[in-house]
């Protein structure tokens, strides 16, 4: 089993913390797991984030303790030393970007020089504006049109796609996580986003932690793309999106089968 999204960004960057999510992996029965954090831990990356600073209340949330407190080389170094060890399991680590498309160009010459196993773009704004966090209603869900938003979405998760800056899409349905919908029929969409998989070679998460992070019914991806991706062969990987040691491979045995199919 494979839990290929996983996040050292509420702990400290050293083996210590790092073993506490090998071990886990290994009670779970893992035998691959990719090590990631969000670009918002990296000094380096700070620049990607200055469109979500025109509200308040996200401006406060880049100023958290746990945001650019670090260097991507400070990570990359501890990675590779932990690879030199063998436990018994595959680690691999990488980055999840947060991809807006005005930034692209400083993504590629930022990225271009890192050594990572991989690279998992991910779309966490619509247009400067978080759709995923606590105060996401009253800056956006309550604001603008459901059906505008799922188009923007995906609009800019086929521009994240067809950038070839990634190897792996983050959660691409995590839209649902508050439960609101489209009045239109997703099909179109999923299958364009399929196509593009494909064509550029990028895997698609199949992602559990919508269901035990925010309790959304789906164990992962929703079954219309989760179909669709399976129609036009895509690659999949299986993802927990752990936030801590104990989230490891959380629900992965429930969707293995249905994604490596």
């Amino acid at each position: 089993m494979i839990d290929g999204h996983m996040h050292l960004e509420n702990g400290p960057l050293t083996k210590e913390y790092v073993y506490e999510f090998i071990n886990e992996a290994k009670k779970k029965g893992l035998t691959t797991i990719q090590i990631l954090d969000h670009t918002h831990r990296f000094v380096e990356f700070k620049p990607i984030y200055e469109n979500l600073r025109t509200y308040e209340v996200q401006d406060l949330w880049l100023q958290g303790k746990t945001k650019f407190c670090n260097s991507v080389h400070e990570f990359i170094d501890l990675m590779k030393d932990i690879q030199r060890e063998d436990h018994g399991i595959e680690v691999l680590y990488g980055l999840e970007v947060c991809y807006a498309p005005e930034y692209e160009t400083f993504l590629r010459k930022t990225l271009a020089p890192l050594e990572l196993d991989f690279v998992v773009g991910a779309i966490h704004s619509i247009d400067g504006i978080l759709y995923d966090m606590n105060f996401s209603k009253e800056l956006l869900w309550n604001v603008q049109d459901v059906n505008s938003i799922y188009q923007r979405y995906y609009e800019l998760v086929m521009q994240l796609v067809r950038s070839a800056l990634f190897t792996q899409l983050a959660h691409p349905d995590q839209l649902k996580l508050f439960n609101y919908y489209p009045t239109y029929d997703l099909q179109e969409t999923y299958n364009e986003l399929a196509k593009a998989l494909v064509e550029h070679h990028v895997k698609a998460e199949n992602n559990t932690g919508i269901h035990y992070r925010y309790h959304h019914e789906d164990i992962g991806d929703n079954k219309q793309l989760l179909q669709t991706f399976k129609t036009y062969g895509v690659s999949m990987i299986t993802a927990s999106d752990a936030h801590q040691p104990s989230h490891v491979g959380t629900d992965i045995d429930k969707i293995e089968k249905e994604t490596m199919a």
